[in-house]
Formats: C-alpha cells, sequence, structure tokens
C-alpha cells in the first residue's frame, strides 16, 4: 500500500542572530550609508550568522486513515515539520511526497485573509483545497453553526477576537473534508467548551477514515485520539511507535521532574548543625522513583534526616503546591503517634506520607519541607525539595479529552436511582 505521506531524510536550517536583509531604494541605502558610514563597515568584521537545525534527517511514512500523534519537548521541531507538510516552508534538504489534500490548522487565522469576511474566507479556503462551490455550499451551514459565529460571519475577520478566529479556523479545517488534517495544539487556545467540541470532532474526523497529525502536550489526548505517535527531540526522531508506549518513554525522559534527590555526604546536606537532610523521594505503588505517577496511582513521600543534637522534639510538614504555586494542602506529622512529642536521639530518621491514588489533578508539582523544633520553631526550610508530574492516563474520561478542571480530582462515589415514572 502507499503511503498517504511520506517523509524521508527531512531537514530543515533556519539562521539565528541576523535579521533578513529587508527590500530598499537605491536612494534609501545611499541616504542611510551617509548617516552612518561607520555601521556598514563594521558589518563586514562580524562572524556569519549562527545556523541551527530544526530538523535532521527525519524519516517517516504515514498510511491513509491513521491518526499519529506529534510529541515533544518546546523547539523539538513539531510546529517546523507541520509547515513543511502543509507548504509554508521549504525544507533544507529531503523530501515530502503528499497524496491528497492537506487541511492544517497551524496558529490562528493560518490561510486568512483578514480583509475578508468568514463567509469569504471559508470560500477561499475551500477552493485553495481544490473544492468545488457545490462542495463548499454543502458544508457551508455546518461549519458556520460549529463556529458558533453566525451573527459574525460577514464581518472581516481582522475584526474577530482571537477565540472567533480560532473556532472559525479549526471549524473550516475540519469539515472541508480534506484527506490530510494537521493539527498543531488545538487546546493552546479557546475555552473548555470549544476544546471539547474540537477533540470530538477529530475523534469524527479519524473515524471517518482520513489521515491526521496532531502535534500536542496533552498526552492524554494523544494516548485517546492516536494509535501511533512520534516522538521528536532535537529534531530528530526518537521514538515512533504505539502511543501508549512512546509516551510512557517520553514521559520517564522529562527532565523536568525530580522525583528523588540524595545527599551521600552529611556535611554538604542541605540542613544545619541541628539536622540535615539525607534523602527525598517519591516512591509509585508497585514501583520505584523514575516510575511514572498518575493521577490514579497510589504513591509515598519518604524523607530521610539525621540529628545532629540529642533529644530535639521534631515534625516534618510537607506543603504541595502546583504549577501555579497555589498550595494544594500541607501535611504534618504532628498526628504521627510514634515519635511526636518524644525527643530524638541522635541518627538516621525517615517520614513517610502516604498519597492515595485519585486524589492530585494531572499537572506538575512542587514539594517544599518545613522541619519544626518543639511544634513551633522551624530549624531547616527545603523549597522545591522535589518537582514532579502527575500525568493523565485517559481511563475514565469518556469523549473528553482536555484538561480536567480542578486542583484536586478525587474519584467520588456517586449512585443513581430511579425515583418514579413521569406518568406516576
Amino acid at each position: 500500500m502507499t503511503p498517504i505521506i511520506k517523509v524521508e531524510n527531512l531537514s530543515k536550517q533556519y539562521r539565528i542572530g541576523s535579521r533578513q536583509a529587508s527590500y530598499a531604494t537605491l536612494r534609501t541605502s545611499l541616504a542611510e550609508m551617509a548617516r552612518a558610514p561607520m555601521k556598514h563597515l563594521r558589518r563586514n568584521g562580524r562572524s556569519p550568522a549562527e545556523t541551527i537545525w530544526a530538523l535532521k534527517d527525519v524519516s517517516f511514512e504515514v498510511m491513509l486513515g491513521e491518526v499519529v500523534g506529534i510529541i515533544g519537548r518546546n523547539g523539538a521541531g513539531k510546529s517546523t515539520l507541520l509547515k513543511i507538510l502543509s507548504r509554508i516552508t521549504e525544507p533544507t534538504s529531503g523530501g515530502v511526497d503528499l497524496h491528497g489534500r492537506v487541511g492544517s490548522l497551524l496558529e490562528v487565522g493560518t490561510g486568512f485573509h483578514a480583509e475578508l469576511t468568514g463567509r469569504e474566507n471559508i470560500y477561499l479556503n475551500g477552493a485553495i483545497l481544490g473544492m468545488k462551490k457545490t462542495e463548499i455550499d454543502h458544508k457551508f451551514d455546518e461549519i458556520v453553526a460549529f463556529a458558533e459565529i453566525e451573527r459574525f460571519i460577514d464581518t472581516a475577520v481582522k475584526h474577530y477576537s482571537s477565540g472567533m478566529y480560532m473556532r472559525l479556523a479549526f471549524s473550516v479545517a475540519a469539515h472541508l473534508e480534506p484527506e490530510i488534517l494537521l493539527v498543531d495544539e488545538v487546546l493552546a487556545v479557546g475555552d473548555s467548551a470549544f476544546q471539547r467540541k474540537c477533540l470530538g470532532k477529530m475523534g469524527d474526523v479519524a473515524k471517518e477514515g482520513r489521515t491526521v497529525l496532531f502535534v500536542s502536550h496533552n498526552m492524554s489526548a494523544v494516548q485517546s485520539l492516536c494509535k501511533r505517535a512520534i516522538w521528536l527531540q532535537d529534531g530528530k526522531v526518537k521514538k515512533d511507535g504505539q502511543s501508549d508506549y512512546v509516551v510512557a518513554q517520553y514521559l520517564k525522559n522529562r527532565t523536568d521532574s525530580t522525583q528523588e534527590k540524595t545527599w551521600d555526604e552529611v556535611e554538604k546536606a542541605p540542613g544545619n548543625e541541628l539536622v540535615r537532610l539525607r534523602s527525598v523521594c517519591i516512591l509509585p505503588e508497585k514501583g520505584n522513583a523514575i516510575d511514572i505517577l498518575s493521577v490514579r496511582t497510589p504513591f509515598t513521600i519518604e524523607v530521610d534526616y539525621v540529628t545532629l543534637k540529642e533529644g530535639m522534639r521534631l515534625n516534618i510538614s510537607m506543603l504541595l503546591y502546583n504549577q501555579e504555586r497555589t498550595c494544594v494542602f500541607a501535611s504534618t506529622t504532628v498526628d504521627e503517634t510514634k515519635w511526636d512529642g518524644k525527643p530524638f536521639p541522635l541518627g538516621l530518621f525517615r517520614s513517610v506520607c502516604q498519597i492515595p491514588g485519585n486524589l492530585l489533578n494531572e499537572g506538575i508539582y512542587s514539594i517544599a519541607l518545613l522541619i519544626v523544633k518543639d511544634t513551633t520553631l522551624p530549624i531547616h526550610s527545603e523549597e522545591d525539595a522535589l518537582v514532579f508530574e502527575v500525568h493523565d492516563d485517559g481511563s475514565g474520561r469518556g469523549d473528553w479529552y482536555g484538561k480536567w478542571p480542578g486542583v484536586v480530582r478525587p474519584n467520588l462515589e456517586w449512585h443513581t436511582d430511579f425515583v418514579s415514572s413521569l406518568d406516576s
């Protein structure tokens, strides 16, 4: 079977640190040189502009009807890849073969003419895709209704808000039935209701047998919508395979998570002459400190510390913060019966806190630790002792792939009973 997308040894180089030369008249250039002659002489001594490879020797094939997620950190080359596939930019080397009409949603308003109305832009985009006017007529009402801009359809799109722009752009891209749909981070703009509609429509597009390339940082959406994922790292294909496997490997290699810290030399460990930390770690149930935490995973937080002065009465306090630096909760060992209120001898201690599954929402969290003497006197604090990520595994979501609202995400018990019929 012939692939609908074939990418071979694709590379894209960008120059950084210099501006592209702009067009100017001879009179303007001469006047500029007269005003600042040394500026042009100094330019000759500059080193050549630096270059970076946004993509380097990328190769893969996509078959008709496949839905493929493209994942990777910012700067990995994801958006550059889609821009080349959309013919917005040319590769430095390598080639791309596309068989079919391509619809793309890469940035707000890409492919729209600001001076034209919403109606005119719908027909313009359809014509660019090679569709006949009768085909666009057939889809027109559906596009407008999905975008929810009926009142503004004959207004120039330059007057649209970013939300209106995005709704119309996505609706046009998804409804004009391209054989290949390229979508770059559709969840970045718009409210939760719009995100839900977008992702639901993408699911419909996939079920219709069309080919979709979906760039997203939302791993649960990638796992739910895509059977296959391609992980880009530093402009190269790091992994290509089943989405669950590729996403798991990607999350394990996230460098912004630190689920374990150890200090081997006591005298250099965080603390003071009274107490010093030895280690702090997060241990998933039935796992180790490098395993992925999902919203359903129970885990423990272990704090090892050394007492350097005998007879202190100590408590460990923990504050858990989300990415917005909101304190999700605080917890302390003050109710722990074994050592609370008792003098600590010299030695190594370990305090363990149990965190149940189905408590934290997806996101990045940090832990601050406080060691308190005699219940009121803080003797050491450790900000960002650990940073970790809770991953949404996609289970229990139904058709909703957007960010689950709320600071926490408890799995509360519900009961539904039939009370009576309407005619009783």
